[in-house]
């Protein structure tokens, strides 16, 4: 029976079939001129990949809100600024000239630190920000939790250091524990303004990061620890990384409704390497693209050079010299414009034919 061959032009969508052309490794087919104008291409070794595209919105993770806990009725003397992000030890705002401070922990705080105290996670808190800011060291004092004459000591060099009055301890109202550092985004008060009973400063963390809804039916390829690429609205390519990916999927928001999705999702926060590429936006919309499957180290040709046989199956025309033959071959992994290939005497070098462009 005779062999045909149909040279495809254009991009192929096909599915690799294991063995695929296997009766050309023996009996190579007589090329026939189809008549197409044709170029050459070389036959590559590359790594593949394909890519799964989600839609995110680039933010900055996290919700903190500070608090007035001291006495009522005083008032707001001053204010950070909207964007302002302030660390550790620095002043969130002052009510009568008395300054809250930040201290970094996982709770609020909801009493008076001093002597006589029982022990709690507060004081371990106060304990480890006060050994960071370097007032105290482990040697000094045994960050346990328990108020003792060392923590006091520590509290009085803090309090020498940063003006107050020095007395070894730290009424409620003098620090806001919150995760970490707090960039200011609302002001719940005004300068001159009375205190309330809701939140004075209010923002997020100084992370800029991507949150995702994916879809239930594309959570397979996005996993926890995961690199990935983020485009932002001006093209640019950022890489990132998945930081957080929850286990429990939810209904669509009326976002993912007006993007037309329809389908429950699970969250994840992509954090972005280089965090400077998204500072000045907030609550942008984004594109982050997700490998699903890679291939390494593989040859790999123009998707344009697959020959699509009448028997089934695939294979290239390989040019030598003066020489065109038809060598069949197994198709791999398709990406973007290459194909991985696999076929007898087809090596990293060779040349194989594919239409003029």
């Amino acid at each position: 029976m005779r062999r045909r061959a149909i040279l495809g032009g254009t991009a192929v969508a096909v599915t690799a079939s294991a063995g695929a052309g296997w009766w050309l490794h023996d009996t190579p087919a007589t090329p026939t001129d189809t008549g197409v104008p044709t170029g050459s291409a070389t036959v590559q070794r590359t790594d593949l990949s394909t890519t799964t595209t989600v839609p995110g919105t680039l933010g900055y993770v996290g919700a903190y809100t500070v608090n007035w806990q001291g006495p009522p009725g005083g008032t707001v003397t001053w204010l950070p600024r909207p964007g302002r992000v302030i660390s550790r030890g620095q002043t969130v705002f002052t009510v009568d000239n008395r300054p809250v401070r930040l201290l970094y922990g996982d709770r609020p705080a909801w009493r008076s630190l001093e002597l006589g105290v029982t022990a709690g996670p507060d004081v371990r808190a106060l304990e480890q920000n006060l050994v960071v800011l370097g007032h105290a060291t482990t040697s000094t004092m045994t960050v346990d939790g328990r108020f003792t004459g060392a923590t006091a000591a520590a509290v009085r060099r803090w309090q020498r250091a940063t003006h107050q009055s020095v007395t070894g301890r730290v009424p409620l109202g003098d620090v806001t524990f919150q995760a970490g550092r707090l960039r200011v985004t609302t002001l719940g008060a005004t300068a001159g303004g009375r205190v309330g009973g809701g939140p004075v400063v209010s923002g997020t963390s100084p992370t800029v990061a991507v949150t995702l809804a994916v879809p239930v039916t594309e959570t397979h390829a996005v996993r926890l620890h995961d690199a990935v690429t983020v485009t932002l609205p001006g093209g640019d390519k950022v890489p990132g990384r998945v930081t957080e990916l929850s286990t429990v999927a939810t209904a669509p928001s009326e976002r993912d409704l007006g993007r037309g999705s329809e389908l429950p999702s699970v969250a994840a926060i992509v954090t972005l390497q280089r965090q400077v590429a998204g500072a000045a936006l907030d609550q942008a919309p984004v594109e982050v693209d997700v490998v699903t499957e890679s291939a390494k180290g593989v040859l790999a040709v123009p998707i344009t050079a697959l020959v699509a046989l009448a028997e089934g199956g695939y294979a290239v025309y390989l040019l030598d010299g003066g020489a065109r033959r038809l060598t069949g071959v197994t198709p791999g992994l398709f990406s973007q414009t290459l194909v991985q290939v696999a076929g007898a005497g087809l090596h990293e070098g060779s040349t194989v034919e594919v239409p003029a462009s």
